[in-house]
Order: structure tokens, then C-alpha cells, then sequence
């Protein structure tokens, strides 16, 4: 699959710091959760799938473990909550909560 964000996959999305990242990334989930709720999947999936490439593109670039078990396990339920059947109970509100935090940090 070809990246959909050409530019950040390039490398600048490293020059990013990890709050704007985490920031960026929950806009795509935010549009995916958007997306779902008026239903059209097709936009969805497609927000979904470049909230995963930007998520895998911050695992990649990162050297600390705490950080990148802690994106393991947030690709790992994403993955549950919008593919699979959601076992470890996520909510729209939990994944817009826990983006929010960046959000205001990367604006700060």
C-alpha cells in the first residue's frame, strides 16, 4: 500500500514533535468516527486507514519503549474497536478523550 501522506512519510513527519503527531493522528480518528456516525464507511475506512499509517509512521520513529508499548497497544485497540468486535469495550467518547489531551497540548 502507498502512503496517502507522501509528504509526512518523506520525513516530516519527524520533525513534528510527538504531541502534534498524537494530535494529527486524532484528527483521522476523529474523521472516522465522524465519518461512521453520518454513515458513510467508504470516507470511514479511508480516515481509519491513514490514522493507521500515521500512527505506524510515529512507532517506527520511536526509540523509547514506555512510548511505543503504549502505541502498540492504542494501534492494537484501535484496530479492535473500528475492524474487529470492539472486546476490550471502547466508546467513540474514550478515543476522543484520549486525543483531546494532545489536541490541547499541541495547541499550547
Amino acid at each position: 500500500m502507498s502512503p496517502q501522506h507522501r509528504e509526512l512519510a518523506a520525513g516530516r513527519w519527524f520533525k513534528l514533535t510527538f504531541v502534534e503527531q498524537m494530535a494529527n493522528i486524532g484528527s483521522e480518528v476523529g474523521r472516522t468516527i465522524s465519518w461512521r456516525q453520518k454513515g458513510n464507511q467508504e470516507y470511514s475506512r479511508l480516515a481509519f486507514d491513514r490514522a493507521l499509517e500515521l500512527l505506524d509512521l510515529t512507532i517506527n520513529g520511536l526509540k523509547e519503549f514506555p512510548r511505543l508499548k503504549e502505541l502498540a497497544r492504542v494501534r492494537e485497540t484501535l484496530v479492535d474497536y473500528f475492524v474487529f468486535n470492539n472486546s476490550y469495550g471502547s466508546t467513540d467518547k474514550n478515543w476522543q478523550d484520549y486525543f483531546l489531551a494532545f489536541n490541547y497540548a499541541a495547541r499550547n
